[in-house]
């Protein structure tokens, strides 16, 4: 199947969310990335970072804006923005983790100076959004 999206709202992140991951149902985590184009339009490849159970590492938000920073300094095209989900299995909605993963994506963004859509959760059961402001890094001990 072909999915070529005009993304130019939260509402259509979402809606290309949905119809690439499906079916739903998951058996470890993962994060996604798929980069939109300053014509809106998604790239063709996604990319999965999986082996993200738990809380994310500290250093993950540094190493990914390093990362993001150098692909648009590079090969990425002037005005290209970051769409982030995250991917796990269970049915419930947003926990402590996922919220942590959010803030952590949305720091790397920030830090590679890259544009970032809303981030995004998919569960067996659903594909929801977690805002910047429901995003919050885990306390520290």
């Amino acid at each position: 199947m072909t999915f070529a999206p005009v993304i130019e709202t939260q509402t259509d992140v979402e809606r290309a969310w949905r119809a690439l991951m499906r079916p739903l149902g998951w058996t470890r985590a993962s994060t996604w990335l798929m980069f939109v184009g300053p014509d809106g339009r998604p790239f063709a490849h996604l990319t999965e970072i999986d082996d993200c159970e738990g809380p994310p590492p500290a250093d993950v938000a540094a190493q990914l804006g390093r990362l993001l920073g150098h692909l648009r300094d590079g090969p990425l095209p002037a005005g290209v923005r970051v769409a982030f989900l995250r991917s796990r299995p269970g049915v419930h909605g947003i926990e402590d983790d996922d919220r942590a993963w959010a803030a952590t994506l949305y720091a790397a963004a920030r830090t590679a100076g890259m544009p970032a859509e809303v981030v995004h959760l998919a569960t067996d059961e659903d594909v929801v959004a977690v805002p910047m402001e429901e995003a919050t890094l885990p306390a520290t001990t």
